[in-house]
C-alpha cells in the first residue's frame, strides 16, 4: 500500500513538474506575439519610453495610418491580397503534384523506382540559395521575371511533401484498395482523385497549411524576382518598412504593420489546428 502511494506521489510531482515547464515554455512562445499586439495599441512615443504589459490607446490611428496617411508606402493590402493568392495556389499545386507522385513511387513497382524516391530526397538536401543563380537565368530568359508565375509553378516541385506523403500513404493507404478499384475498372486517374485523395485528406491538409504558411513567410525568391511595387508580398513589405528613412520612421504603425501581417496565420491555426493535428498523428501507427 506504502509503495502505490508513492508512486502515485512521484507521479503527481513528475505530472506538476511537466505542466510548470509546459507553461513556461508557452510563455516564452506566446510572449513576443502578445509584445507585438500591445505595442501595435501604442503611439511611437509611448513605444519609445519603454515596454509596457497594458494596451495603448492607438490601435484604430496606427490602423488607419498603416493602410493610408502615413502608412502609404507600405502597400500592406495589396501584399496581404498577393500573398493570399501566390500562397493559395501554390498549397493546392503543390499538395496535388506531390501526392500524385509519391502515389506514383508508391503504387508503381519500375526499374527505377528506388533510385527515383533516393533522387527526391537527395534534391531535398540542396538548399535554395545553391541553384538561385541558374534559377534566375531561367527564369529572365523564359520573361517569367516580376511574375506570380515564378513563385508559384516552381515551388510544385516540393520533395518534403512528397516525403511526408509517401510516409502517410504506407501507413493510411492499403494496396488492396486501389487493386479493387481497379478490378471495378476505375482507371488510374479516377482511382487517385476519387478514391486516394480522399483517404489522404488530413494529411493533404496539414502539408496544404504548411505549404500555404511557407509560401506566406518566403522573402528570398519574391526579393530577388518581383520588382514592381503593386505585386510585392507580405515579407517584402515588412522589410521595404524596415529600411524605411529612420526620421520618418513610425515604430506604432511598423507594429500594426507586422500584426495584421501575421493575424491571417494565427486564424488559419486557430480553425485548422484540429487538422494538423490529426494529419500529423495519421501515420503515427502501421498495420
Amino acid at each position: 500500500m506504502e509503495k502505490i502511494q508513492s508512486q502515485s506521489k512521484n507521479l503527481a510531482v513528475k505530472r506538476t513538474l511537466c505542466y510548470i515547464v509546459l507553461i513556461l515554455l508557452a510563455f516564452i512562445s506566446l510572449f513576443p506575439f502578445y509584445t507585438m499586439i500591445i505595442n501595435a495599441s501604442r503611439s511611437h512615443e509611448q513605444i519609445q519610453r519603454g515596454f509596457s504589459a497594458l494596451p495603448g490607446l492607438s490601435l484604430f490611428k496606427n490602423f488607419v495610418n498603416l493602410t493610408t496617411g502615413k502608412g502609404k508606402n507600405y502597400p500592406i493590402i495589396t501584399g496581404m491580397i498577393n500573398s493570399v493568392l501566390i500562397g493559395t495556389f501554390s498549397a493546392i499545386l503543390t499538395t496535388y503534384f506531390s501526392t500524385m507522385t509519391s502515389y506514383g513511387i508508391y503504387m508503381y513497382n519500375f526499374k527505377f523506382k528506388s533510385f527515383a524516391f533516393k533522387f527526391i530526397l537527395a534534391v531535398m538536401m540542396v538548399p535554395t540559395q545553391v541553384s538561385t543563380l541558374g534559377f534566375l537565368k531561367l527564369l529572365n530568359k523564359m520573361h517569367l521575371m516580376n511574375n506570380y508565375i515564378s513563385l508559384i509553378v516552381p515551388g510544385i516541385a516540393a520533395p518534403i511533401v512528397f516525403f511526408y506523403m509517401y510516409q502517410s500513404m504506407e501507413s493510411t493507404l492499403p494496396y488492396s484498395i486501389v487493386e479493387a478499384a481497379r478490378v471495378d475498372g476505375c482507371n488510374e486517374f479516377k482511382t487517385f482523385n476519387r478514391i486516394v485523395i480522399p483517404m489522404m485528406k488530413p494529411a493533404i491538409a496539414v502539408q496544404a497549411i504548411f505549404s500555404f504558411v511557407s509560401s506566406w513567410n518566403n522573402y528570398f525568391v519574391p526579393n530577388l524576382v518581383i520588382n514592381d511595387k503593386k505585386l510585392w508580398t507580405v515579407p517584402i513589405v515588412i522589410a521595404n518598412a524596415r529600411n524605411a528613412d529612420y526620421m520618418n520612421w513610425d515604430q506604432g504603425i511598423n507594429y500594426m504593420l507586422m500584426t495584421v501581417a501575421i493575424l491571417p496565420l494565427i486564424i488559419a491555426y486557430l480553425f485548422l489546428s484540429r487538422y494538423i493535428i490529426s494529419g500529423a498523428t495519421a501515420g503515427g501507427v502501421k498495420e
